[in-house]
């Protein structure tokens, strides 16, 4: 799946997939039921990589089946899986899932007053509940032996709804690249992104 094949080809089909964390003797595993895809150089103005590489973006240009990690808003982590091969940009974000293994400590990461629904409902819910930050950038999450694991479930979902992403402004607002599984609680609301202030 992963290798040369573009973000919005694979974000669907990550949809089921598991994320599973071992950290800390911790394990925590969450089923994707929403994601995004985003594109590379030129391609895609909502993208990290859109003008070009960076050291901040340089893991969303490969290898693929890596671990893009970056810091956003000054307070949140956010994971992706790179998709494309090295030197072009690709990458999807997992925006949301159902923890189905180690919701005890889910839940002691996120708040012990947190809804099962709402542990990882949201890209930051997410990373808190499988306690990922930036030391697992550029992971291989295709190696067994990586304390970040992405296992493929094999099987179509049975309903894929797709919209435009959440939170991208300016001429990246309305590409359709947000899949997410119908009926699912735990899929994040839908926000169009908010114009700031000037300071």
């Amino acid at each position: 799946m992963l290798g040369n094949r573009h973000a919005v080809e694979v974000a669907p089909l990550l949809l089921g997939a598991t994320i599973t964390s071992r950290i800390d003797g911790q394990r925590v595993s969450i089923r994707l039921t929403e994601v995004e895809a985003y594109g590379g150089v030129g391609e895609d103005p909502g993208s990290h990589a859109f003008r070009r590489e960076t050291p901040r973006n340089a893991t969303m240009f490969g290898p693929p089946g890596h671990a893009y990690v970056y810091f956003t808003y000054g307070m949140h982590w956010c994971l992706n899986v790179v998709t494309r091969p090295e030197g072009t940009a690709g990458a999807v974000l997992m925006r949301a899932g159902e923890v189905v293994e180690g919701i005890e400590t889910a839940r002691a990461r996120r708040g012990t007053d947190v809804r099962d629904r709402d542990l990882a409902r949201g890209p930051a819910r997410l990373t808190v509940a499988l306690g990922v930050t930036g030391v697992l950038d550029a992971v291989d999450l295709l190696d067994p032996r990586s304390p970040l694991q992405l296992s493929l479930s094999g099987a179509a979902p049975l309903e894929v709804r797709v919209g435009p992403r959440t939170g991208v402004g300016g001429y990246g607002a309305a590409t359709p690249w947000r899949f997410h599984l119908a009926d699912e609680p735990s899929v994040s609301p839908y926000r169009a992104a908010q114009r700031r202030r000037p300071t």
